[in-house]
């Protein structure tokens, strides 16, 4: 599957710093529930799961991709719209992320996207959970 050269180029210091968000304090040792939004051709999520982080990345837009990778700590996609509440994210229940995680969004979409992220992130993400925003 082809990918983006600055997707492959950013992953592995990605990865370092979602290490670090996801290894210590509270979340020490546990199985951590992420969900990255615009997750493109999934590159990322993939990534990660590969590299043996402890998550379950609930990414839309990447079915392709979780299914030729088969990683058990890669969930199915499910749909999320920033621009709408957090309400119509998939199920997501409030409380229940430990990392909400936005790579190469913020830049090229609507300022709706931007805010309609941050106010999710105030809702989904459990106490100590962590928005982790790149590009």
């Amino acid at each position: 599957m082809e990918v983006p050269a600055a997707a492959e180029r950013n992953k592995g210091p990605i990865l370092a710093v979602l290490r670090e968000c996801a290894g210590g304090g509270a979340h020490a040792g546990l199985a951590l529930r992420v969900l990255e939004v615009g997750a493109g051709a999934g590159l990322h999520p993939a990534h990660f799961a590969r590299a043996g982080v402890e998550v379950g990345f609930g990414a839309h837009s990447i079915s392709a991709y979780v299914e030729a990778m088969g990683l058990p700590n890669l969930l199915p996609p499910i749909v999320v719209d920033v621009s709408q509440g957090w309400e119509t994210w998939g199920g997501t229940q409030p409380a229940t992320l430990d990392l909400l995680v936005s790579i190469n969004m913020m830049h090229i979409a609507e300022l709706r996207c931007t805010e309609g992220l941050f106010k999710g992130a105030g809702v989904l993400l459990k106490p100590g959970g962590v928005l982790f925003t790149y590009g």
